[in-house]
């Protein structure tokens, strides 16, 4: 594993990985209750080239967990604010499941930081999502969660991953869905996670959905990436994705759930390496705000930065 590093951001602290160098910047964005050890099996060959940035989003991993704002625009101000801390201009942004979701706001709202996008297995691009997140988003969860998830069994849990493990029974897929299970288990990632669920989902499904303003990229590279056994999110969003963006480009990973990532890292490796080395960077220039543009307003920009509109 990683570094796990650490800076101080509004007052919150910030837990991130930062490995690697070279001209291209990488920023990886993990999904719901998860955290930058997602990108275990592909930061150590992405690192080999480029410069690696993976922080874990406020209220999961090991950063603080405030009562704050959880929805994508929050979480897309508070990356760009992370790397400007940095000191970094421009990235490739990835993003995977609520990632994907934050990542398209992040390109929305701060296209001048966006040199390409990737979106792994990606939420905000329709309504279906699983049922087990629809169920957690509804009034009353709260109280339901302890129980589902209590410190004694995570414990045991871990336990019996660990035995199992080091007799060489391993399942990434199943590794990764434990992780976000055993999470639940601390009282204050409960409360972030459902802030950032019914920020995105509720009883019908994903109440956000970027489709019909993906044109307001189309200069940008984009590369979907999904698994055609995908449980939690169907391919089919990623099929839409390909639809409304002329020069979008789709990979389908045969046999493949809804963490790629870890289910085929090496071949995530070499797409987002192939990507990266067969386009060209965006272009957007950065907008200077004019007299006639004020602060505050959907088209207004802050130092050349769109003001905060979710998806």
């Amino acid at each position: 594993m990683n570094e796990i590093k650490y800076l101080e951001l509004h007052g919150d602290r910030v837990a991130y990985q930062d490995v690697g160098s070279g001209d291209e910047v990488v920023l990886l964005i993990h999904g719901m209750a998860g955290s930058s050890e997602t990108w275990r099996g592909v930061i150590p060959q992405l690192s080999k080239k480029y410069r690696v940035v993976a922080p874990d989003l406020l209220g999961h991993g090991q950063s603080a967990k405030p009562r704050s704002d959880y929805s994508l625009g929050a979480f897309a101000v508070g990356l760009r604010d992370f790397l400007d801390e940095l000191g970094i201009v421009r990235a490739t942004v990835i993003g995977q499941s609520l990632g994907g979701g934050v990542a398209m706001q992040f390109a929305y709202q701060h296209p001048d930081y966006c040199q390409r996008l990737v979106l792994i297995s990606s939420g905000g691009l329709g309504p279906d999502v699983g049922w087990t997140l629809r169920l957690l988003s509804a009034p009353g969860a709260e109280f339901l969660l302890p129980v589902i998830a209590p410190q004694q069994v995570v414990t045991v849990g871990n336990k019996l991953r660990s035995w199992f493990s080091a007799r060489g029974f391993q399942s990434p897929r199943g590794a990764e869905t434990w992780s976000a299970y055993s999470s639940l288990a601390d009282a204050r990632a409960r409360q972030a996670l459902l802030r950032t669920l019914r920020s995105v989902v509720d009883y019908r499904g994903q109440s956000v959905s970027a489709l019909n303003r993906l044109h307001l990229t189309s200069d940008l590279p984009t590369m979907v990436i999904w698994g055609d056994q995908d449980r939690i999110i169907p391919i089919e969003h990623g099929r839409a994705v390909a639809d409304a963006r002329p020069g979008c480009r789709l990979e389908v990973l045969p046999g493949v759930g809804h963490f790629p990532h870890v289910e085929r890292p090496a071949k995530v490796v070499d797409l987002i390496a192939d990507f990266i080395d067969t386009t060209r960077p965006s272009t957007q220039a950065v907008v200077t705000p004019t007299a006639e543009q004020p602060h505050g307003s959907i088209s207004s920009v802050s130092d050349g930065r769109r003001d905060r509109l979710d998806l």
